[in-house]
């Protein structure tokens, strides 16, 4: 058993994570029960790991053995609900590729078994999980309202760690959850991660909430009133914090997708949402290829906006070239873990930083695991827009569906330069493809969608809750 830091808390929050699951099951109407454990796991348990037998317990890992067990117990004929697609192949081949990358540099099958079941807690399990209970709009509703409640309830404890510093996470459990030089802004101040892996991951989730809000305030899917306070008012200072964070790539991408989202509800196209999938395969290609090599683009950057954040951005870039001529030299299946895809001096001194999730999943899992990775990201959006049309997408019933579609290509987009992997996420894709699959959307041909199998009535406990009514 490999240990963790910090004090005792992080065990005992850890490992009582699935039988608190198994509360929320008993009390909540099921898909409450699991989207309250995501959300709430995910804000606020440990980011510490142990290692037990071919598990890495981590908060990702005790939040799905928790629903996965409480499914078995208080629910156990929802597994029968899921039926294989094709459209899951990708997901299934992604989830497995470690098992080949393990195999062929000769790490052993115990290796490639470890590494396939991390993957497959990381990504394939929410996106399982997403398939059988997020399959239609009022579901996905319960997901939507609840993300924006916990980047609500961020708000406080981001503006403690701007003022403060980043210290929570250290104050509850013990340690720091990630070096803290990174937390100190250029011109001062701090950017908070209160208790997630990093800031830029922190913002990520107040982006995400901000877009949900506004979007399903801007469809009339609001309550009036966010825990008796005015929604709009609520929403601004949602808002208001997001910006002080002063994550300029949150900022630009969450403008990205209110012009996609609200341009393409208005013109009823589709088209631009298409072109919002491109980028990360125009940059793939380009870097591996050595077509590009970022400096227009670093130039750029420090010529508008900042020589700093230049010299940062063209050190991303000289690190990828290495560790691009690096994976090119192993297998399709990549170099395997233990930091073999990285490039060393004669001395093994590590001369390479990894940032982006595509650079790390290139050389780990190959041209084989990156491909299958994006495929599994972006499928889910190819799927929504194909099926709904974009008039619709400021309609009650599919405005949170609309916001999780678009928010998943930037998500791959955001995985270009950073490595925040958010297994709600993966719920978002999970139920995006099972709506699809079982036509609980409206078509493009015109034809009506099929009755909601779950009444609104199931959701009003939290409604209720986030209205702050009794």
């Amino acid at each position: 058993m490999g240990g963790a830091p910090g004090n005792i808390l992080v065990p005992v929050t850890l490992f009582s994570m699935p039988f608190f699951v198994m509360f929320l099951f008993k009390k909540f109407e099921h898909r409450q029960a699991v989207v309250i454990a995501y959300v709430s796991g995910w804000m606020f348990l440990p980011c510490a790991e142990y290692n037990i037998f071919l598990l890495h317990h981590t908060k990702t890992t005790v939040i799905a053995i928790g629903i996965l067990a409480s499914i078995k117990i208080f629910d156990s004929e929802r597994f029968a609900t899921f039926q294989f697609s094709a459209v899951d192949i990708p997901m299934l081949l992604w989830c497995t590729a470690p098992f080949f990358s393990s195999l062929f540099n000769d790490l052993g099958p115990y290796d490639g078994l470890s590494q396939c079941l991390y993957q497959t807690i990381r990504w394939g399990l929410p996106y399982y999980i997403g398939r059988i209970y997020f399959t239609d709009t009022a579901a996905l509703k319960i997901l939507s309202f609840a993300v924006v409640l916990g980047g609500i309830i961020y708000i406080p404890f981001s503006w403690f760690e701007m003022i403060m510093s980043p210290q929570l996470h250290r104050l509850t459990y013990g340690f720091h959850q990630h070096e803290f030089l990174q937390t100190l802004r250029e011109g001062g101040g701090f950017r908070p991660m209160v208790y997630m892996e990093h800031g830029l991951m922190t913002s990520m989730w107040m982006m995400l909430a901000i877009f949900l809000g506004s979007w399903l305030y801007y469809s009339k899917n609001m309550p009036a009133k966010i825990m008796r306070v005015r929604t709009e008012y609520v929403l601004l200072m949602l808002m208001f914090t997001f910006i002080m964070m002063q994550s300029q790539g949150a900022i630009v991408l969450l403008l990205i997708g209110v012009f996609v989202l609200y341009l393409s509800n208005r013109i009823k196209k589709i088209i631009l949402v298409l072109i919002l999938l491109l980028p990360p395969h125009l940059y793939i290609a380009t870097r591996v290829t050595g077509i590009w090599d970022g400096r227009n683009f670093s130039n750029f950057v420090a010529e508008k906006f900042s020589a700093v954040r230049a010299q940062s951005l063209q050190f991303r870039f000289d690190n990828e070239t290495i560790l691009i001529d690096k994976a090119l030299q192993g297998t399709i299946f990549g170099w395997g873990g233990y930091g073999r895809s990285r490039v060393y001096n004669e001395k093994g001194k590590d001369l390479s930083v990894t940032d982006g999730l595509w650079i790390i999943t290139l050389g780990q899992n190959g041209i084989y695991g990156l491909l299958m990775m994006v495929i599994s990201i972006q499928l889910p959006v190819v799927l929504f827009v194909l099926r709904v049309k974009p008039e619709q997408w400021n309609k009650k019933e599919v405005a949170g569906p609309a916001v999780m579609a678009v928010f998943l290509a930037l998500t791959m987009i955001d995985n270009l330069l950073n490595a925040m992997i958010n297994p709600i996420y993966m719920l978002f894709s999970g139920g995006l493809t099972g709506m699809a699959l079982k036509n609980t959307l409206t078509l493009h041909d015109g034809s009506e969608a099929e009755e909601l199998q779950h009444s609104e009535e199931t959701i009003t406990p939290l409604t209720r809750f986030i209205a702050g009514s009794s």
